[in-house]
């Protein structure tokens, strides 16, 4: 029996093809990096062609809100008018998810939103009335119909100036488009002047590289309604706004914001509207004098200078705004107040209207004003004595009357003897007012005997 060696075969590789497969530790971060490549690739391009989507929509959104519709013309379709603002919710939709946009987006989205803002406002609808601030909500109805646009332009807006960056939107929120925003301030309606409020302190508070030429176009504005027309409605918008920036200024106060004080803010209390926006100018009068006190006298005798003379509601507002600032004034500047301001109150406090003069006596209720008063009674006493003793003799009103024999009580347990001494110089005086009116009619006696001889 021949024997045959068994021989097993193996399919085995070369040696040197071994060698090739073998992964050595490099060779697998190697490929786990070319891997994520890939990934990375594919998510860049999946998110590059998602991006490119977003911004075809918008552009397509962006193409349908160009139009502006007057809801007053009878050719407009109702139907177009609302797809618009279909259109413009879908937008804003967008755009609150969306933190950054492209150039490309970024022209036609601001184009769009100046064509819808800046537009020629309606002739006012009272204009022999000065300064009207038409705040009932029963007359938002006469207000044009366009806000149901408008309102959702603006909310475009302030998202785009939350989310993106100041320096992205420099080339398009400028100078000239800050201005055009300052002028829609002019606007009756309530609901777009406190939408503009919104966007314009939001633009100063992170525009930081356009805050002095807001401050400096927001001036111009109070100086051309103070000097030249008296009619505008967003003062008392921009005052608010005034009010916050105030509200943030450090001490010591830079000289441009106390020229502000004395150029702007006290001239505002001379207008005849000043009663539609005093509450918003007596804050900021009073945030200068709580952060710097010693600028109470400043404030004082400028508004005792535009005191009116025969409008009583603006002096029952402006007797307020001087009662609440004796609490924040400097006590070393009492002495230099006490003459002109008790001086004011006292004829006030002798006035036939018997709202202004019931406000003045109230005054003296004031810890702060009495305190005032007294640092100075020398000097303040017999002026105020004289107009105590004048109400109660001549004043119309019973309950003036009341109240000021109340004062007179108060003055009198102050210093009795100051308060007799004053009333007997009061007599003097009325005595010798008389001799001289009994010496007058005797002379004009003797003119006219002599004239008959003649």
């Amino acid at each position: 029996m021949n024997s045959r060696p068994i021989r097993f075969e193996f399919n085995l590789p070369p040696i040197e093809k071994m060698g090739a497969q073998r992964k050595t530790l490099q060779d697998l971060f190697n490929l786990e990096s070319y891997n994520m490549k890939r990934i990375k690739h594919g998510s860049i391009t999946s998110r590059l062609s998602f991006s490119n989507s977003i911004n075809e929509d918008i552009l397509s959104i962006i193409s349908h809100c160009t139009f502006i519709f007057t809801f007053t013309d009878p050719s407009e379709s109702p139907s177009k008018q609302d797809l618009k603002r279909v259109k413009l919710t879908q937008l804003l939709s967008i755009l609150k998810s969306s933190k950054k946009l492209q150039d490309q987006i970024l022209a036609p989205l601001m184009s769009m939103l100046s064509t819808n803002l800046f537009r020629p406002l309606p002739p006012p609808s009272n204009p022999s009335i000065s300064s009207d601030l038409i705040d009932d909500e029963d007359s938002i109805s006469s207000f044009p119909p366009t806000w149901s646009h408008l309102q959702i332009v603006y909310d475009i807006l302030l998202r785009l100036v939350i989310n993106m960056d100041p320096e992205t939107l420099r080339d398009y929120v400028n100078h000239p488009f800050l201005l055009n925003l300052l002028s829609l301030f002019r606007s009756e309606d309530p609901r777009e002047r406190e939408s503009l409020k919104n966007v314009y302190h939001r633009i100063y508070s992170r525009f930081i590289f356009y805050r002095s030429f807001m401050r400096k176009s927001m001036n111009d504005v109070f100086l051309h309604y103070i000097f030249e027309k008296e009619r505008h409605c967003g003062i008392g918008d921009l005052l608010e706004i005034w009010g916050t920036l105030i509200n943030g200024f450090t001490v010591p106060l830079k000289e441009e914001h106390k020229l502000f004080l004395m150029r702007v803010l006290i001239p505002l209390h001379k207008t005849k509207g000043m009663h539609t926006y005093h509450r918003q100018l007596a804050y900021c009068v009073s945030q200068f004098v709580q952060k710097e006190p010693v600028l109470g006298v400043v404030v004082f005798r400028g508004i005792l200078r535009y005191w009116p003379v025969t409008n009583c509601q603006k002096e029952i507002l402006l007797l307020e705004e001087l009662e609440e600032l004796v609490e924040n004034i400097d006590p070393d500047q009492y002495t230099k107040l006490a003459l002109p301001l008790c001086t004011q109150i006292t004829k006030c406090s002798n006035s036939w209207n018997s709202q202004v003069a019931e406000r003045a006596l109230y005054v003296w209720n004031n810890e702060h004003f009495v305190k005032m008063a007294t640092l100075e009674i020398e000097k303040v006493f017999p002026i105020v004595v004289e107009g105590v003793e004048r109400n109660l003799k001549w004043h119309w009103s019973k309950s003036v009357r009341q109240f000021t024999e109340t004062i007179k009580e108060m003055l009198e347990d102050l210093d009795s003897a100051l308060y007799s001494k004053c009333l007997q110089e009061i007599d003097l005086r009325e005595y010798r007012a008389g001799q001289e009116e009994i010496k007058r009619r005797e002379k004009w006696e003797r003119i006219e005997m002599a004239a008959k001889k003649n």
